[in-house]
């Protein structure tokens, strides 16, 4: 039987599945034991790989600076918690990834060894493979909402400072009610909504109180400082 045919892969704007599973960690109840903040919940092929290892001493490094936006790792793979448990003690007392060593994983990993939690969510696509999860990451919001997904091929690791990007982004996205333009960093201008018609835009465009500059009707800007972002982003910060 195509099991594939059972599940219908999750999208931006959708609640994310739940579950419950065992994990590094113990049990969880994904989302709801996280009420209130944001989950970053990414998956891996396999234990003891080259790639997810240097993924994982990569989350291990950053846990911290989620934590700071409010946000909780969770990490997926068809592993056994037992080869889960292994491989993180490995991490911590045998690699070194970019001078960073003795890594210790404290965030869940949970363990999917029937792979109903990575089909659930999309994580098995039979055209890279059928027995281990791609690396997907789902940005979840604290009114569990998927907010944003990304896809990675099994050969190719994860680019962390999009990740964290994503993430504040979306927070930044939240907070201030506003759209940000391609590779937007925090203190770079955002994007005004565009107005209506040319003749609202002629007003904006000399509206200067709001420190707006507009290049065509369509097309306006406006500043939002570094500062204001942090401020109210980590502020939140349980």
């Amino acid at each position: 039987m195509d099991t594939e045919k059972n599940y219908s892969m999750p999208r931006i704007g959708d609640k994310a599945p739940s579950f419950k599973a065992v994990t590094t960690q113990g049990e969880i109840d994904f989302p709801a034991d996280y009420k209130g903040r944001w989950k970053i919940l990414f998956s891996h092929p396999s234990d003891f790989t080259p790639i997810c290892t240097t993924e994982f001493v990569m989350f291990g490094k950053m846990e911290e600076e989620f934590a700071a936006l409010n946000c909780q790792l969770v990490g997926l793979s068809v592993g056994a918690l037992n080869s889960h448990i292994a491989w993180l003690r490995t991490i911590r007392d045998k690699i070194e990834f970019k001078g960073l060593k003795n890594v210790d994983i404290r965030f869940p990993l949970v363990a999917d060894a029937d792979m109903e939690i990575a089909r659930s969510y999309g994580m098995i696509q039979p055209g890279a493979s059928s027995t281990a999860a791609v690396r997907a990451v789902f940005f979840i919001d604290p009114a569990d909402t998927i907010r944003a997904i990304i896809y990675y091929p099994l050969a190719l690791g994860r680019n962390f400072d999009e990740i964290k990007r994503v993430l504040v982004g979306l927070q930044t996205i939240d907070n201030f009610h506003v759209a940000l333009p391609a590779d937007w960093r925090e203190g770079d201008d955002i994007v005004v909504p565009a107005a209506a018609n040319a003749n609202d835009a002629d007003k904006a465009m000399h509206d200067s109180a709001r420190g707006m500059k507009c290049y065509d009707w369509f097309f306006c800007v406006k500043p939002l400082s570094k500062v204001e972002v942090e401020a109210k982003l980590y502020a939140k910060k349980e």
